[in-house]
């Protein structure tokens, strides 16, 4: 088919390499979300007497058809269509022949590459929470399963407090709890529809964008038409620092268990099956995974500043190099996904090592305790702190499971609240899964058998 913007002339081989580049390859990807939206807007038309209930009829037919051909991966995004929305047409006018040319009445590919990526993103927010959940899931059975399991705390990297392994665990798994329900409040943000905003400025045609909105489990529709176009972008970037976020919980995890699966340390050890060798030294057992987990974080950071960079400057209204925030959205998701994920199973399949553990809890671990001692016999603080400091060689060490007992604040390692944490974690799995649900129950009542847009 023509390019959808096609006119009398043909645009230079070279132009048409440097607007297009590998956005027709991403677009594999953006095909499902587009297709829902296009049956919500065919039926939007059809409302309004644009199409007929045959054309309806035919288009919804032919959107399905798409379906499992993308399905299969049989469905052909050419560098020549420049993206999936002109294949997608294509096939379309194709098939039906002017009914197909119908299908874009009212809309710019601008508010039509909106909707999809609307679309898409919303499902990739449940997509990272599931990932995280389960990343989350592995943390806390990891605490449950060590509850008393001493750990020596570290400030500055050096020995500070006694700890445990259910404290260090949890610690990640209610950062990653934290960030889920900020997953939540983005997926608030991204529910609702630009569909029917065009170019940034409507059409005249009477479309219902609240009826469009509905059919497609939006729950509202971005008002003002302009402020829906110049969304793009933000929109992305929002949910690539979102991503972002749990990358840097990642990556802080990885360099922990970096250190402490060192010989030296010997508190954990990795399953073989997920560390790689080495190519001239044949002992070696590499934490190569952690060590991408770190860089995976740097990827992570890197899409979202190129897509914050790309939209600083943009004047109102639609511009070209919104295409160009594209690739670093589907980049970014991807790589947080499979990032949560392989931790998870890292977790999952860790082995801690008790004795090394508690070996490691040397007598200066205990210097704040026999200061918090001293205190308590009636000593001040800072007297206290003073004697003890001055005579750290007398420090003694103590039992470091009923250390960890006499913890019994909140959130220490006496009172870790894990069970708060799982209630927690069940909560944010089942709010997902509901939404999860709702959003496949829409897909398949607008384009049968599309249950996810993603996967």
């Amino acid at each position: 088919m023509a390019k959808l913007w096609q006119k009398n002339y043909t645009l230079d081989s070279m132009m048409e390499h440097f607007t297009v580049r590998n956005d027709y390859i991403y677009d594999k990807d953006l095909v499902l979300s587009d297709l829902i939206g296009s049956a919500a807007h065919a039926k939007g038309l059809e409302r309004i007497s644009i199409l007929t209930e045959k054309e309806l009829s035919d288009l919804l037919e032919g959107l399905s058809r798409i379906a499992e051909l993308r399905k299969n991966d049989e469905f052909v995004i050419t560098a020549a269509d420049e993206d999936c929305h002109t294949a997608i047409e294509g096939f379309l006018t194709r098939e039906y022949g002017d009914t197909g040319k119908k299908i874009h009445t009212g809309r710019s590919r601008n508010d039509q590459v909106q909707t999809a990526l609307r679309i898409y993103m919303r499902e990739a927010v449940l997509k990272l929470i599931s990932a995280a959940s389960s990343f989350a899931d592995a943390l806390i059975r990891l605490a449950d399963k060590n509850r008393e399991t001493p750990m020596p705390g570290r400030t500055h990297m050096q020995i500070a407090m006694p700890s445990s392994v259910a404290l260090w665990a949890l610690s990640f798994a209610e950062e990653i709890l934290e960030e889920c329900d900020m997953l939540f409040s983005l997926y608030n943000v991204l529910d609702q529809s630009p569909l029917g905003s065009a170019a940034s400025y409507g059409v005249t045609l009477p479309l219902d964008r609240e009826y469009t909105a509905s059919l497609m489990g939006f729950s509202r529709v971005q008002n003002n038409v302009l402020w829906a176009n110049n969304s793009r972008g933000k929109f992305e970037a929002f949910f690539l620092d979102h991503a972002e976020y749990l990358a840097l919980t990642v990556s802080k995890i990885a360099q922990d268990l970096m250190l402490f699966t060192l010989p030296e340390f010997g508190y954990f050890s990795l399953p073989r099956e997920l560390c790689t060798g080495s190519s001239i030294m044949p002992q070696k057992k590499n934490p190569d995974g952690l060590e991408l987990a770190r860089s995976r974080c740097s990827l992570i950071s890197s899409c979202s500043m190129r897509v914050k960079s790309i939209i600083k400057a943009l004047p109102s209204g639609y511009n070209r190099d919104f295409q160009d925030t594209k690739e670093p959205l589907i980049e970014g998701y991807k790589a947080t996904e499979e990032l949560l994920l392989i931790m998870a199973e890292m977790t999952e399949k860790l082995e801690v090592h008790p004795e090394a553990l508690s070996k490691a809890c040397v007598p200066e671990l205990y210097a704040t305790d026999r200061v918090m001692e001293k205190v308590l016999a009636g000593g001040n603080f800072r007297d206290s702190y003073r004697t003890v400091g001055l005579s750290l060689d007398q420090v003694e060490g103590e039992d470091p499971v009923s250390s960890l007992k006499k913890r019994t604040s909140i959130g220490t390692a006496g009172n870790l609240g894990l069970e708060k944490d799982a209630a927690w974690l069940s909560g944010i799995i089942e709010k997902s899964d509901n939404a999860q649900k709702k959003l496949s129950s829409v897909y398949s009542s607008l384009v049968p058998g599309i249950s996810e847009v993603i996967g």
